[in-house]
């Protein structure tokens, strides 16, 4: 994807789903083992390390070490992982700055294809 998203030079908050957006969808259930999806690394290493990377998930407790070792083996940087999230939507709601600047922005990709915008910083 050649699109560019831009966005302030603030410090962020990024919120991902893990499975299907970062590692395969159910690969650990499917395969027996987890797969990082291409392209996610090194869209990672490009989140400036000011910003905080928060990791939604609908995986149970029982999955919680050994996601956590494979992250961490595969050298995926997160600042927190939730687990047991609900299946169901994902609702951010934030406010606007006084200078019109929206304090939430949502993405969705299509599953196993990590596909999201150069980050650009402008404002």
């Amino acid at each position: 994807m050649e699109k560019a998203m831009s966005l302030s030079t603030l410090p962020k908050t990024w919120v991902f789903d893990l499975d299907g957006t970062l590692l395969k969808h159910n690969g650990y259930k499917i395969d027996g083992y987890d797969t990082v999806l291409d392209g996610v690394p090194a869209y990672l290493r490009g989140i400036p390390e000011e910003d905080k990377i928060i990791i939604l998930t609908s995986r149970t407790e029982e999955y919680r070490q050994m996601t956590m070792d494979f992250l961490k083996a595969e050298g995926m940087r997160y600042d927190a992982i939730l687990f047991n999230m609900p299946m169901g939507e994902r609702i951010m709601v934030n406010d606007r700055k006084p200078s019109g600047l929206d304090m939430a922005v949502a993405l969705n990709v299509d599953r196993n294809q990590f596909e999201l915008p150069k980050i650009m910083r402008e404002r």
